[in-house]
């Protein structure tokens, strides 16, 4: 029988609060994603230099640094690479996230179950 290589869809998720992050982090193993999980800007942009990502997962409002810049170095170093948003807040909420952000694809709050989410990361890594 020949060798089976399976592609599984990388992601990378930028979330400031552990038990959100871990929460996003199971449902997209059950899925069969490889997820590295990180909390801030710097540990982000550390993540991106090392690996290829299909979709990040990014919390508009970091802890540790700046949303918009690890956006913003994605689509510089990986512009494939695409960027789900996600927030408690109101902020962008009138859909100008997408103005400055070239590689965003999606908003939503972080109270999204997270089992949508996963979906949407799965649509979002499909090869277009």
């Amino acid at each position: 029988m020949p060798d089976v290589q399976v592609n599984r869809m990388k992601v990378l998720i930028v979330e400031s609060k552990p038990e959100l992050g871990e929460l996003w982090m199971r449902h997209l193993e059950r899925q069969g994603a490889t997820v590295t999980l990180v909390r801030t800007q710097s540990a982000a942009i550390l993540a991106l230099y090392g690996d290829a990502f299909d979709v990040i997962v990014l919390d508009l409002v970091l802890d540790g640094g700046s949303a918009l810049a690890v956006a913003d170095f994605a689509s510089y170093r990986r512009p494939e690479t695409r960027v789900i948003f996600v927030t408690n807040t109101s902020f962008f909420s009138d859909g100008s996230i997408f103005a400055h952000s070239s590689n965003a694809c999606a908003y939503v709050q972080s109270a999204t179950p997270p089992e949508d989410l996963a979906a949407m990361v799965e649509h979002y890594a499909a090869p277009r």
